[in-house]
């Protein structure tokens, strides 16, 4: 049975804004913000920390296992630094986040992430390396690119999403009929 609601990625290099655009959009549209970390850590879908990098070992198997009842289903907000673990059939728009590399710094400097980190994650923006990844891995015509920049570039990406939302639901009504 077709989705009746969509599956939606919002992804990028940590900081750039992700669980914020989720949040606000999960209160906004009713669809299920599923935030990764936090799945990964509460239902032990990892291989252990790694205290370098002060992150999880994602263990992607057990990972897709735990969302693979959810997510075909629909309605869910996909909140994570990555993307192309998901298959394409669970997917109806992935969204990447960007923010210019001097504020990411400042975000993530203020997070106390380690050095390492810190530098790995602005290489990867600078290098767009989400996107590319984004782009490698769906459809070109579910990619999009939003910027986060600054606190009000929430409020227009979400209204921005919550009109696709509202066309991609119209055309399911119509493909229905």
């Amino acid at each position: 049975m077709p989705r009746i609601r969509p599956n939606i990625i919002i992804t990028g290099t940590p900081g750039v804004g992700k669980t914020s655009h989720c949040d606000v959009l999960a209160a906004n549209t009713g669809l299920k913000h599923l935030s990764i970390n936090r799945i990964v850590k509460d239902r032990g879908c990892h291989d252990g920390w790694d205290g370098n990098y002060k992150s999880w070992i994602v263990d992607d198997d057990k990972l897709l296992d735990t969302l693979e009842d959810k997510l075909p289903q629909g309605g869910h907000i996909i909140d994570w630094h990555a993307c192309d673990l998901f298959p394409k059939s669970w997917i109806d728009l992935v969204v990447v986040l960007r923010t210019d590399s001097t504020k990411l710094y400042d975000r993530l400097k203020a997070r106390d992430d380690p050095e390492q980190k810190l530098q790995e994650n602005l290489d990867s923006e600078i290098m767009e390396v989400l996107l590319d990844e984004a782009r490698q891995s769906y459809d070109e015509e579910i990619v999009i690119e939003l910027r986060s920049d600054k606190a009000d570039d929430v409020e227009s990406n979400v209204g921005r999403i919550e009109i696709w939302i509202k066309n991609w639901t119209q055309d399911r009504v119509k493909s229905a009929a």
